[in-house]
């Protein structure tokens, strides 16, 4: 039976398949079987034994059911893998495991999810970029308020607000690259990492399994890779996560009522609310907002299972058979619910011009301060006068433009012309040009990675 959501609710089959107990035990036996390998080639084992070991280190043949038979006898899970191949390999199992240790399986086996793990989270943000690509050039003239403080502030472009997103994204795929490097390493060092077990040939065995897994091999280690390693990979998650959470919130808010610029989704036999049935609710955001919290929560146990005793103790062990397969398959959700989301995006052009136009140009201030002070008023002084005019109109509920055309001191500045010109749409600089040069940033990327 199901328990935690993971299992039944998020994520995709893909993502669960790869954190399922039958594929942790398939890496586990590969690991067990590229070390037999190592052993045949450094002439430590034969070759036949490497051979038996290696078409019997599979599920077919080593069963989840009889690991936890053993393992329920002798409470130790990968001293039951072991005896569980042992058993298929006959004669041959006396080889299995020689010279390691249990977090040379496990540490190097977790590498192996985590590669496959962090290619689908890898395409997802490709996906995701080319989106925000198509979005940020479709609407690099399309002229929305900006807000600071959650209040008016100047005119902006929905291209800003998609080109934005669409860097942090590429930073994203960057930091997976980069993290690699790091994370996609594994260990064949033996009790406490001094590869005394495996005699003169240590570094020999080390290179030739991870060489046969396409892994790096770990410079040093104790009995463990170092757990730093992992918490990097648990803050990536979760800074993508809070990318997401920042998308998604974006979103929420320019769905609410009193704005509705935009609003993701809504199907034709969706169903918004159990008692209300004219609820259009930002369900998929709102999940994705949610989600994130749990991955941000996941960093602290990470980072605290990096100060272990000595050269290790088991404290890490049952937070990481949490966390990790958690933290990827919730990340997961996340991603394919954004890509629904900004795939189907909706967008109300009444709306965003009502909003843009909603403080009777209270927003056209700073270019009217501007305007002042290109035409020979001091900035100071054009500050404070249209602050002043700005505080009138604003409290006569009167249209700002209006109200500084009716004043002398403006009047002895600025012509018919320059009023005319005070207008949201002419003031989003250079928007468009930084939205093209983001854009032409990521196309180079795209370029780069289809070599």
């Amino acid at each position: 039976m199901a328990v935690h959501p993971i299992d039944y609710r998020y994520g995709s089959e893909e993502m669960r398949r790869i954190w399922d107990e039958e594929n942790k035990l398939q890496k586990l036996l590969d690991v067990e079987a590229a070390l037999a390998r190592a052993h045949a080639k450094v002439g430590n084992i034969p070759e036949d034994s490497a051979r038996v070991i290696s078409e019997r280190a599979n599920t077919k043949w080593v069963k989840v059911e009889r690991v936890k038979e053993i393992e329920a006898e002798i409470h130790h899970d990968i001293m039951a893998v072991v005896k569980a191949l042992s058993e298929v390999c006959g004669e041959h199992g006396k080889y299995v495991h020689l010279g390691a240790t249990s977090n040379d399986i496990i540490d190097t086996a977790n590498a192996l999810l985590i590669k496959e793990s962090l290619e689908i989270v890898k395409n997802d943000l490709k996906e995701i970029r080319s989106i925000l690509k198509n979005l940020a050039g479709e609407h690099k003239y399309t002229v929305c308020i900006g807000r600071t403080h959650g209040q008016h502030a100047v005119p902006t472009t929905y291209g800003m607000k998609f080109a934005i997103w669409l860097d942090e994204i590429q930073r994203h795929i960057d930091r997976i690259d980069e993290l690699k490097e790091r994370v996609l390493v594994g260990q064949m060092s033996g009790a406490v990492g001094t590869m005394a077990s495996f005699g003169s040939k240590g570094l020999e065995i080390q290179r030739l399994v991870m060489e046969d897994l396409g892994l790096k091999p770990a410079r040093i280690s104790n009995q463990i890779i170092q757990r730093d390693v992992y918490a990097e990979l648990m803050m990536v998650l979760a800074l993508i996560a809070s990318t997401l959470d920042k998308i998604a919130l974006e979103i929420r808010n320019l769905q609410r009522t009193e704005i509705l610029e935009i609003s993701e989704p809504f199907g034709k036999k969706q169903v918004g609310s159990s008692t209300m049935p004219h609820k259009r609710n930002p369900i998929r955001s709102e999940k994705v907002s949610g989600l994130a919290r749990v991955l941000y929560s996941n960093v602290i146990p990470a980072l605290l299972n990096n100060p272990l005793w000595h050269e290790r103790d088991l404290t890490n062990s049952s937070v990481e058979r949490v966390i990790l397969p958690e933290s990827f398959v919730l990340l997961d959700e996340m991603l394919k619910s954004m890509k629904k989301v900004l795939s189907g995006l909706k967008f109300f052009p009444k709306n965003i011009k009502s909003n843009l136009y909603m403080t009777n140009n209270l927003i056209m201030a700073e270019p009217l301060m501007l305007k002042l002070t290109e035409k020979g008023m001091g900035r100071q002084e054009a500050h404070e006068l249209v602050r002043q005019l700005a505080m009138k109109a604003f409290y006569e509920n009167r249209d700002l433009i209006d109200v500084a055309m009716g004043n002398k001191d403006v009047r002895k500045f600025l012509t018919e012309e320059d009023f005319e010109s005070l207008k949201p749409e002419n003031y989003i600089g250079m928007a468009p040009r930084i939205v093209d040069n983001v854009i032409a940033w990521i196309e180079e990327k795209e370029r780069k990675e289809g070599r």
